[in-house]
């Protein structure tokens, strides 16, 4: 991966995640702690802050420190979720990664590694309503369809407004948790779309 798509991909989700800081906070008021749009944009502002360093990595490097810079920086549950996304996708991508097997296969390691640290699955009403859906998909993949992968995590966030939590604080609604939107869910809605807009503008994954 070239450095400047790394820092496209750096820039873009970071803007993604402040104009809807807001939005996934009032959704996190609604059904958990309230916190998880402020976590998001600390997060995302520290990996903007070490940009130059990231980008200077080999790709699968610069998702292991730009998920540690997550883990140092953010609060609650959404700096270790998603900085073990981030570390186990860059582990498990090659040295020259450019077909969407690699990316597929990056991708399903990481959500692996969500699912471990967060002891949970799919039907719970978690980030895993969107990032298993994705993950199937790019796994079946011939070629990176951006907008196929964006329907997906659609279908999967809204999936989530009428299911019951059981996992995490919002767990503790029982039935009231029903009709709300996953906050984790949008966030990863979001850093789906904001990555294909940039793996789109870039084309950054070739061919199986």
């Amino acid at each position: 991966m070239e450095p400047e798509t790394i820092k496209a991909l750096i820039s873009h989700t970071h803007e993604v995640i402040l104009a809807h800081a807001e939005e996934l906070t009032d959704l996190d008021q609604a059904i958990g702690d309230g916190d998880h749009g402020i976590n998001m944009k600390r997060g995302f502002e520290a990996i903007a802050a070490a940009v130059d360093a990231i980008s200077e990595l080999p790709g699968g490097k610069a998702l292991e420190k730009a998920g540690m810079t997550l883990v140092m920086s953010v609060g609650g549950a959404s700096g270790p979720l998603y900085g073990s996304l981030l570390m186990s996708m860059g582990k498990a991508m090659p040295e020259e990664p450019g077909s969407v097997g690699d990316f597929a296969t990056a991708f399903q390691a990481g959500v692996e590694a969500v699912m471990k640290r967060g002891k949970s699955e799919g039907g719970e009403k978690t980030m895993l309503e969107v990032l298993l859906p994705v993950a199937a998909l790019l796994s079946s993949a011939d070629t990176f369809d951006a907008d196929a992968l964006r329907a997906a995590a659609d279908a999967g966030l809204a999936s989530t407004r009428d299911m019951k939590a059981t996992k995490g604080r919002a767990s503790f609604l029982g039935d009231r948790s029903i009709g709300h939107l996953d906050p984790g869910a949008r966030s990863s809605t979001l850093l789906i779309h904001a990555v294909c807009d940039v793996v789109e503008s870039c084309d950054a994954i070739g061919g199986k």
